[in-house]
């Protein structure tokens, strides 16, 4: 019985020894292995199996891209202004044997890089430079990181300036300055505003009075064609009638030609012409002695003399 007993603790204790020789690697992670406490291998994605005893996990590595938020760091400027950056570090880890044995604490090793750089840089800019170029701070920053970080394992991605915190007095003149800005645009807009207003009431004036003045003179044109037109239709009326008026005196004669009166009809029509140049008003008649005769008739005076 004890050889019994003892063998089935001896076939747990080998099964336990195999189990956790057996290991699995997870999706973006990789393990460094050393056997008898030298680098043997990494392992990568999948099922793995080590020796007992002489082979050991040395490190798990994250192959992700990971994101270092780092507490604000003071730095001079050129002009001898201290402020307070803060700075994001983007890395992944390329080489996992390097990140293992390159550098005891790869984040804080990072993260003096990065204080010391961000230094460096912020050294050879003024003040107004800094605010006005993150994106010339962040790339020089990630090609120096990514320079010092490579015999490590580690690719630097991205660099970014979180927040740039220069001292109060700064604060207090930058916002100063920006609200004279403000209020210098703000009388600029005002005064470009009036400008534009004035132009086009100028402009509607002037665009009114060449509507009124062309108004006016097509007016005039209406009233002198309508005036011609209306002395056209007069002269050609007046014409008209005289030419009627003609007509029938030639109509007149030619009937009367055409009746062939008598003496006795002739010097009647010629004592009513008569009473009629007289008309009452006559105190002197002189009557041809040939009145019978129409050419004695043409010829006859009348002399008329009113009494008033």
């Amino acid at each position: 019985m004890e050889g019994l007993i003892a063998l089935i603790i001896l076939v747990i204790l080998v099964l336990v020894i195999i189990v956790s020789c057996i290991k699995i690697v997870p999706q973006a992670n990789a393990v460094v292995v050393e056997r008898l406490g030298g680098y043997l291998a990494t392992w990568g994605v999948g099922l793995h199996f080590k020796a007992p005893f002489i082979d050991r996990i040395a490190k798990r590595v994250l192959l992700k891209e990971q994101v270092v938020d780092f507490p604000p760091q003071p730095v001079i400027t050129k002009d001898n202004v201290t402020m307070q950056i803060d700075t994001v570090v983007y890395f992944q880890i390329t080489d996992p044997k390097l990140f293992a044995y390159g550098v005891e604490n790869p984040i804080m090793a990072i993260e003096n890089l990065t204080a010391t750089t961000l230094r460096n840089i912020i050294g050879d800019l003024e003040l107004d430079e800094t605010l006005t170029s993150r994106e010339t701070i962040n790339t020089k920053m990630r090609a120096s990181l990514d320079v010092a970080t490579d015999p490590w394992g580690i690719k630097v991605n991205r660099v970014e300036l979180k927040n740039i915190i220069p001292p109060k007095a700064i604060q207090d003149a930058m916002e100063k300055q920006m609200k004279a800005e403000r209020e210098r645009r703000e009388a600029i807009l005002r005064a470009e505003g009036e400008k534009k207003s004035t132009i086009l009431v100028a402009e509607g004036k002037k665009e009114s009075a060449i509507l009124d003045a062309e108004a006016e003179k097509t007016a005039a044109i209406l009233r002198a064609e309508a005036q011609k037109e209306a002395t056209v239709k007069e002269a050609e009326g007046q014409a008209e009638a005289i030419l009627k008026i003609q007509q029938a005196n030639a109509d007149g004669l030619r009937f009367l030609k055409e009746a062939a009166p008598d003496d006795a009809v002739l010097q009647l029509k010629s004592l009513e012409a008569f009473a009629k140049a007289a008309d009452g008003k006559a105190t002197k008649i002189i009557i041809p002695s040939e009145i019978q005769g129409v050419a004695g008739l043409v010829k006859s005076i009348t002399e008329v003399a009113e009494d008033k």
